[in-house]
């Protein structure tokens, strides 16, 4: 059956659902109380049960193979079958979920056995991931970033040539709605000439596009940038919390360590490239004298549909906000096309070395801060490093985030004449 925008679903919430209509299909990991974890695929305010619809015969052919490796606790089997297996069962699940399904009144009897309300699900971790890696593809945050540190120049370099990035630590990637705990660790107080021990009294977020890795390389064998982009598996939010005062202090010159390592918040639906496909778009250009990506890095089609345009926003409700029924505020709405570097141009360079990647990697795009003021993706820019304090709805004021504050990262796609669709939300609170 066609993904076609005109499709609609017998699961009447799917319908002008802001982010699970029938155009999405994200495939995810969750569990009823007091059973096992299981794979999923949200459809508007529902879980379609991938291990009830297995059991029961629902697919057929490659889409069966697919539904086999995606029903159970972790989707590592299934981003390792790649695109063709993930099309497959997409196509099967847009059949068995469209209003004109054959199998429509089969589906109907299993009812809530088969479609799980999200009220009564708990979400994990998509993936068991094995490496982290953090990218710093978003220019705009890098330039703001380096601006504090480096006012006459703020890049560095290399950063127009090589899509500069860390190994961040897989241990602590947690699921949105996980408490983020304040951690501690060295600082250099102004002027100081020793450190001391103690809480950061600066903790950040950081707004970034998170990156599946489907099927990998083996070891010493790059990834072409031609078959890049078809290495990926799907989509989500990432959020890279930080510690900036513990990270001034140590980040020469090695760069970033326990200032990033203690959490890191993904929204748990992995939004497909298939569900993406219409949201593509062209790289845009690069700034009239930058340089031409060097050859291994450059090819004509990825430049020509490599880009993704996702809107994305952050949100802030602090406890007494919500005390008292006060909305969560903006404090940013940025975009994916603020990214220097495509999602194929990441892999690639991370695999030049030989390095092998496998399926169920995490990589992080970096910051995707804006341009212009109200498109930061951190506090740290919004704030030019605290000098500004951000002014709040009832009066509060924040420069870095206190506890019992929670940051809430949405993202949205949308264009003419397509169905809009969203990643969920990723949610984190501060505590301690």
């Amino acid at each position: 059956m066609s993904t076609s925008r005109h499709l609609r679903s017998w699961v009447t919430c799917a319908n002008d659902h802001p982010d699970f209509p029938l155009q999405n299909l994200p495939f995810g990991v969750f569990s009823r109380e007091g059973g096992s974890a299981r794979g999923g695929v949200a459809i508007g305010d529902f879980v379609f049960d991938l291990q009830v619809a297995y059991e029961t015969g629902q697919f057929k052919g490659e889409a069966r193979i697919a539904a086999e490796a995606a029903r159970h606790g972790q989707l590592n089997a299934f981003f390792a079958l790649g695109a063709v297996s993930r099309q497959a069962l997409r196509h099967a699940l847009l059949d068995l979920l469209s209003e004109g399904s054959a199998q429509r009144k089969e589906l109907e009897i299993l009812g809530d056995a088969l479609l799980v309300p999200m009220s009564e699900c708990r979400m994990h971790l998509p993936a068991q991931v094995g490496d982290y890696t953090d990218f710093y593809v978003g220019i705009h945050h890098a330039t703001n970033v380096g601006k504090l540190f480096r006012p006459d120049s703020p890049l560095l370099p290399n950063y127009k040539y090589v899509p500069i990035a860390y190994h961040g630590r897989a241990s602590t990637l947690r699921v949105s709605g996980t408490p983020v705990k304040r951690p501690n660790g060295q600082t250099l107080a102004p002027g100081a000439e020793v450190p001391s021990f103690g809480p950061s009294k600066r903790l950040d977020y950081e707004l970034e596009l998170g990156v599946w890795m489907g099927p990998g390389n083996d070891v010493g064998e790059p990834i072409n940038i031609r078959e890049a982009g078809q290495r990926i598996a799907g989509f989500c939010l990432l959020n890279d919390w930080s510690a900036r005062d513990l990270q001034a202090w140590e980040y020469q010159p090695l760069g970033p360590f326990l200032s990033k390592s203690f959490a890191t918040s993904l929204s748990p639906w992995v939004v497909t490239a298939e569900a993406l496909a219409p949201f593509r778009c062209a790289q845009p250009q690069r700034p009239e004298g930058d340089p031409q990506p060097l050859e291994y890095l450059f090819d004509e089609q990825d430049q020509v549909e490599g880009a993704l345009n996702i809107e994305l926003e952050v949100l802030l409700l602090t406890a007494q906000m919500k005390a008292r029924g006060i909305a969560p505020y903006r404090l940013a709405l940025s975009n994916t096309l603020n990214m220097y570097w495509t999602v194929a141009q990441m892999v690639t360079h991370h695999s030049v070395n030989g390095c092998q990647l496998q399926a169920g990697d995490l990589f992080g795009t970096g910051t995707l801060s804006g341009p212009q003021t109200g498109q930061f993706g951190s506090l740290l820019e919004m704030t030019e490093g605290g000098k500004h304090p951000v002014e709040l709805p009832g009066g509060e004021t924040r420069t870095f985030l206190q506890s019992g504050d929670e940051v809430i990262l949405k993202a949205r796609c949308r264009k003419d004449g397509e169905v809009s669709i969203g990643f969920g939300e990723c949610r984190g609170v501060i505590v301690g």
